[in-house]
């Protein structure tokens, strides 16, 4: 495949990974911050973790069950981090939950696109 398409791809699934992952993780944050800052947040989250999951976990050369178990552990963990930190109220156990449910319905609409 060459580049050009695989970047024309991510980008598609980059903004359905975004669009299923705001409409969860928007609301669970409503206590948090105004609605701009929580979808900023959840921009950025995607911004940190996408294109790793994209272009640098497949360069390892993982079984399928290797990367997905990888991928969606960074995700979560990552992405967990990232809300601690931007949202300062947020508790961990929070900050974990909210980006659990929302990378487990974005990597359930992905599986189900297959």
């Amino acid at each position: 495949m060459p580049q050009l398409s695989y970047v024309v791809l991510w980008s598609r699934v980059f903004v359905v990974t975004l669009l299923v992952e705001a409409v969860l993780a928007i609301p669970l944050l409503r206590r948090e911050a105004s609605v701009v800052r929580r979808a900023g947040g959840v921009l950025a989250a995607q911004l940190l973790t996408h294109p790793g999951v994209w272009f640098v976990l497949p360069a390892l050369g993982l079984t399928r069950l290797a990367y997905l178990t990888i991928a969606e552990a960074w995700a979560i963990a990552a992405e967990m981090a990232l809300y601690r930190l931007v949202f300062a109220e947020l508790s961990w156990s929070r900050a974990f939950g909210i980006s659990a449910l929302a990378n487990g319905a974005s990597l359930a609409a992905g599986m189900l696109a297959r």
